[in-house]
């Protein structure tokens, strides 16, 4: 058996001292703040819904409002507007300019004639970010929903608010969402950096 140098022993055998009530109130601080903060920072959203129906008979500004809300963003706005590139414009602009994080458009994705969204929202971008239509497109084949599947949808950037739009089926939104929040939130994280 090896020789234990007295040293050590002494170390061993001394008191250690009683932390100091300081370091405990520090510790119960850190653990209240970090219990208080929210796993995401809260971000701002406005959901543009382009449609020529009456205002009210589109219910899909709700259903995005709430999935937005599940990925800790605060819906400024749900706005209706005319599938007309001026009326879409402005309400995209009217985001940009009050500071929105992101605008959601949702319909005029499709091929027909009064599909507006995605010319309209060109105009408005300073950079394309088409990775995110992509995914959106992508995941919307996998689940079998062709109006995701098959828009013209466009992302991008424009000054520090992100744009995305998402067809207007409820499957092309639920399966939308559900790709964009992560997508997105790393996009606003990348332009802050």
């Amino acid at each position: 058996m090896d020789s234990v140098d007295a040293s050590h022993m002494e170390r061993l055998t001394s008191e250690i001292p009683e932390p100091d009530d300081s370091i405990f109130h520090t510790l119960d601080a850190e653990d209240r703040t970090r219990g208080e903060r929210p796993l995401n920072p809260l971000l701002h959203a406005m959901v543009v819904i382009v449609s020529d129906a009456p205002e009210g008979e589109n219910r899909s500004g709700e259903l995005v409002a709430e999935l937005l809300s599940e990925e800790d963003f605060l819906v400024d706005a749900v706005l209706q507007v005319e599938s007309r590139k001026p009326a879409i414009r402005q309400a995209i602009q009217t985001a940009v300019v009050g500071g929105a994080d992101l605008v959601v458009t949702i319909g005029g994705t499709g091929t027909g004639p009064r599909d507006k969204a995605p010319e309209a929202t060109r105009a408005e971008l300073d950079r394309k970010v088409p990775g995110i239509a992509e995914a959106i497109r992508a995941s919307g084949l996998s689940a079998n929903s062709l109006d995701a599947g098959l828009s013209r949808g466009v992302a991008g950037i424009s000054g520090s608010t992100v744009i995305v739009n998402l067809a207007g089926s409820r499957g092309a939104i639920r399966d939308g969402m559900a790709t964009l929040g992560p997508l997105v939130r790393h996009v606003i994280a990348d332009m802050n950096r």
